[in-house]
């Protein structure tokens, strides 16, 4: 077993050591942590279902497969302008478009940004001020409870930058696209992304992954989101690549005190997707949302592992995700409060809820709270049904078919989660979006057609 465990880490080593010969210039401190993040990848190797944290997750397909370091995608062909308007959000305040993980700067549009804010490829960042990422950079992550934030850290080499100064505010969205651009060959690319928002800033980020092409591709994401006190931050992550990529992403966030921060995911493509958010109150008094929506079909298998812990008294947070699954697709929610022993006046609740559109799919939902303080006011539930058949009876006695009621009913489960999103521009193309993908709506991504006119009719005169 030793030695097949060994077989399989040996295409990560040869590519280890290549990026070790291109990036000799990086500086100490991160040509240690790739040293630090790849030493820990190969005494953890990939996880098993014997790990509590994995129970539900085979990631078999993801260490079987020999994957290469994904090559610089602009050698590969050229990427059209229509291609990035169909994912372009409207009055986003800048666009970063990551190529297979690189930067490209010729696709990207900076806009016009406040003077201090720096949004910039991790690259550039290092390049330029290395010193500022150095006090940030893998000091938040945790490479040693997760194997894939190690493998992560072990190939860090692009990805997007932000720092927001000091009463900074946003009001438009910063907008991060990643294109995977399968070939004939397995191929990985690892984004890190850093966030650094001083106190009393506000802002709107997202992150977009998608692939152009078809083929087998995994992204290896991590994202570390500092929130200095009193900031107001809202991250979004949206996951719609091909049925035959792997996608495996991790948001680390640090609260400082009186932080707001909100997370907000939307999982619609992918084959085998593991969604990690892991938020840490460290500042009293601070406020944290977890809100997502993962729609599956065929045989897709979408991991939502959420772990938030309470350092610091007197913190909320709110967990909410609907999942809604067809085909034979696997939905997983595992939902994990910690609330440790200074963490007094504590208030959290964790909701999660399911709709199961056929006989085949299948949702695994966990709950968890360790309790550690003796003052706090925790909650947590968990629900798993179909649709609604006394609400499908009320739509289809005032003049609505079964089809078109089904499709309000499905509407209306996702949109408790996309009307927690403050960001208007967001939400309203996100909106666009999911309802190309609900089943049985077959409106492509993103195109308003008339049949979804007359749905929304409807229901405002159901309404």
């Amino acid at each position: 077993m030793a030695t097949a465990a060994t077989e399989r880490l040996r295409n990560y080593l040869e590519a280890f050591h290549r990026l070790g010969i291109d990036a000799a210039s990086q500086p100490a401190w991160l040509r240690a942590l790739r040293d630090r993040g790849f030493a820990r990848f190969c005494e953890a190797g990939f996880p098993t279902t014997k790990n509590e944290d994995w129970r539900f997750t085979n990631v078999n397909a993801i260490a079987q497969t020999p994957f290469q370091l994904a090559r610089d995608a602009r050698q590969l062909g050229a990427i059209y302008g229509d291609t990035l308007d169909a994912c372009r959000i409207p009055g986003a305040a800048c666009q970063l478009v990551f190529l297979n993980g690189r930067f490209a700067a010729e696709l990207s549009e900076l806009g016009s940004l406040p003077e201090g804010v720096r949004v910039e490829s991790l690259a550039q960042g290092i390049a330029h001020d290395g010193k500022s990422l150095e006090s940030h950079l893998g000091h938040y992550l945790n490479i040693e409870r997760d194997a894939f934030a190690a493998l992560n850290t072990a190939f860090i080499e692009d990805g997007a930058y932000v720092y927001l100064p000091r009463r900074t505010v946003l009001e438009a969205p910063i907008y991060f696209l990643f294109i995977s651009i399968p070939t004939q060959h397995p191929e990985m690319t690892n984004p890190r992304n850093l966030i650094v928002a001083e106190d009393a800033t506000e802002a709107s980020i997202v992150e977009d992954y998608v692939s152009l092409g078809s083929g087998i591709s995994f992204s290896n994401v991590v994202t570390e989101l500092v929130a200095g006190e009193n900031a107001v931050i809202s991250h979004y992550l949206l996951e719609r690549e091909d049925r035959q990529a792997f996608n495996v992403s991790t948001l680390r966030t640090q609260q400082g005190r009186s932080a707001n921060v909100s997370s907000h995911s939307v999982l619609l493509g992918g084959g085998l997707v593991r969604n990690n958010v892991h938020p840490v109150l460290a500042g009293e008094g601070g406020e944290c949302l977890i809100n997502g929506l993962f729609i599956g079909n065929g045989s897709q298998h979408m991991d939502n592992y959420m772990l938030v812990e309470h350092a610091s008294p007197h913190c909320s947070s709110r967990q909410f995700y609907n999942g809604i699954l067809d085909g034979h697709s696997h939905g997983v929610f595992h939902g994990r409060i910690i609330v440790h022993k200074d963490a007094q006046k504590t208030d959290a609740k964790q909701t999660n809820r399911n709709l199961l559109l056929s006989d085949d799919a299948q949702i695994d939902t966990k709950p968890q709270l360790e309790i550690y303080a003796d003052d706090v006011k925790c909650t947590h539930g968990a629900t798993i049904g179909q649709v609604e058949e006394n609400a499908l009876f009320y739509l289809r006695s005032r003049g609505i078919d079964e089809a078109s009621a089904r499709s309000l009913l499905l509407l209306a489960f996702a949109n408790e989660c996309l009307d927690r999103m403050k960001c208007l521009p967001v939400r309203e193309y996100l909106q666009d979006l999911v309802q190309g993908w609900l089943p049985g709506i077959s409106t492509p991504a993103g195109d308003t057609t008339a049949d979804n006119l007359e749905i929304a009719r409807r229901w405002e005169e159901v309404g």
